[in-house]
């Protein structure tokens, strides 16, 4: 079985300050618990992910702060709510593993992505470590550097 990489196609929306503000240790893909007018929503990119976090509670994982923005073609009979708090869907032994990771010093669960497999939403994950104030500053500098390098070798071309 060949596996698929996510394409830019594919992805509907990113969490990049996650990547910023976290040392990401491990990820994982959860399905979430999602109504009509919210698929249609992510159908035409309609979310955001930038406030967002998982809560562990009760053998359950949610996503909270989530912003999925209702189409205004949403039906006439529902009241949706943009940040209501939904249910991922991952199986127990995922579940015990984030809660023990989770209840480590400095360790949270921070949304990555939001993504389409195989027609369905997929939440990617992280297991995630804050970072301190010399180590995003550091990130930065890789970042300007990597991206003074390829200026110079496009000029040498």
């Amino acid at each position: 079985m060949s596996k698929k990489k996510k394409t830019p196609e594919n992805v509907i929306a990113q969490n990049r300050k996650a990547r910023f503000e976290f040392h990401i240790e491990d990820t994982m893909e959860a399905g979430l618990a999602l109504e009509g007018w919210e698929v249609k929503s992510l159908r035409a990119g309609r979310v955001n992910l930038q406030e967002a976090y998982v809560l562990v509670r009760r053998g359950e994982a949610w996503l909270i702060g989530c912003t999925i923005t209702p189409l205004p073609t949403a039906s006439t009979h529902i009241k949706p709510d943009p940040t209501r708090t939904r249910r991922l869907l991952l199986h127990k032994k995922e579940i015990s593993r984030l809660t023990g990771a989770a209840d480590r010093e400095g360790y949270t669960v921070v949304p990555l992505d939001l993504h389409w497999k195989r027609g369905k939403a997929k939440l990617s994950i992280g297991l995630a470590k804050g970072k301190k104030k010399h180590d995003k500053r550091a990130d930065q500098k890789e970042q300007d550097w990597q991206r003074q390098k390829q200026r110079l070798m496009k000029h040498k071309v």
